[in-house]
């Protein structure tokens, strides 16, 4: 999938790359420019990689409640969550963040699963009153985050960032085009993400990026945007889990699921997971004793006698802040404390947390 600011990108001379089926920017210039543009100032990233699903209809809380791993119904109009869609046997199918407008839910995914997630949700709706809709080819997105990122959000709609919460969101325009604004941090800054329809996305992006700009910001390409998510402990769906892989392990306890919601899909395997305390292998975020960093699915070993492979890594970039090439990965629990050191073919691997 193209991201509909294509055009925009190219004539950047951004570097394109496929990032799970999704064609966007890798870099818009070296990578020391724009990582001190986000910590330092604003900055604007593209963020097309999402599937776009709008449910409608009276029953289209209790509905998606009734599916999901988070509590839905307590999410008050213009507010949002996070929330994960489980098979059966309580795997990981897709990540949703789910928006309540008025008399409406706009749930978001990742592209790289689009129809599979479509095809669940649909299968869900037996005998509700419910109307599911995909609106992919009719919405992007892109987002801004950093010190300056509230300034640059008030120039553009005369709205206070400061005084929205995570998740909180507002139908308004911008330059005239209707859109969702929606306070969303992607690597733990003041961040918001804006919606709109994708004729008029090009346009929205390049009078965003003359604010950015304006306040000595810079556009920044998956590369960076990677690097500062690691930086800040944020996983990504597909690449940090997916359906190989249980809530649990993945460690989203905390931030996409509800244990007094009652029951949903995938909820028995949740529960039980719970109730005995722990899992044989957790998500862990790791510090490797380079600046190169390792290749996703590169190996990890125990760095005693047996040198027993004990876990594998999901992702990594190299981090300013470290001074070191960081990321994350899968550990077995008895590997898994953080100060833990592992090895891999090429260098030592510290869990940190």
């Amino acid at each position: 999938m193209d991201t509909p600011l294509l055009a925009e990108h190219r004539a950047a001379n951004a570097v394109l790359a496929e990032y799970h089926g999704c064609l966007l920017p890798e870099k818009f210039s070296d990578a020391a420019s724009e990582y001190r543009a986000a910590r330092e100032s604003v900055a604007l990233f593209d963020t097309n990689w999402h599937a776009i699903f709008l449910l409608s209809g009276p029953d289209r809380v209790r509905y998606l409640n009734a599916v999901v791993s988070n509590d839905i119904k307590s999410v008050g109009e213009a507010y949002g969550t996070r929330a994960l869609l489980l098979n059966p046997q309580g795997h990981i199918l897709a990540e949703l963040e789910v928006y309540a407008l008025a008399e409406k839910l706009l749930v978001r995914t990742h592209a790289s699963v689009r129809e599979r997630t479509f095809a669940t949700l649909d299968k869900y709706i037996i005998m509700d009153d419910v109307t599911l809709e995909d609106l992919t080819d009719q919405l992007g997105s892109f987002a801004v985050e950093g010190p300056q990122a509230a300034t640059v959000v008030a120039q553009a709609c005369g709205l206070a960032l400061e005084g929205f919460s995570e998740f909180a969101n507002a139908e308004l325009p911008i330059d005239g085009v209707p859109s969702h604004l929606i306070r969303l941090s992607h690597f733990g800054g003041a961040g918001a993400e804006i919606i709109a329809p994708r004729e008029h996305l090009g346009l929205l992006w390049q009078s965003m990026h003359a604010r950015v700009h304006a306040a000595h910001g810079a556009s920044i390409g998956m590369a960076t945007l990677n690097a500062l998510r690691l930086e800040a402990g944020i996983p990504w769906f597909p690449d940090d889990f997916n359906d190989t892989v249980i809530p649990h392990e993945a460690a989203l306890e905390a931030t996409h699921l509800s244990f007094t919601k009652g029951c949903y899909t995938g909820q028995e395997i949740v529960e039980r997971v719970r109730s005995r305390g722990q899992v044989n292998r957790r998500r862990v975020s790791l510090k490797f004793s380079s600046a190169d960093p390792p290749a996703p699915l590169t190996r990890l070993r125990a760095t005693d006698a047996a040198a027993a492979e004990v876990g594998i890594i999901t992702s990594s970039a190299f981090s300013p802040k470290a001074a070191a090439a960081i990321g994350m990965g899968y550990v077995r629990r008895e590997h898994n404390a953080p100060g833990t050191v592992l090895a891999f073919d090429g260098g030592t691997a510290t869990v940190t947390s």
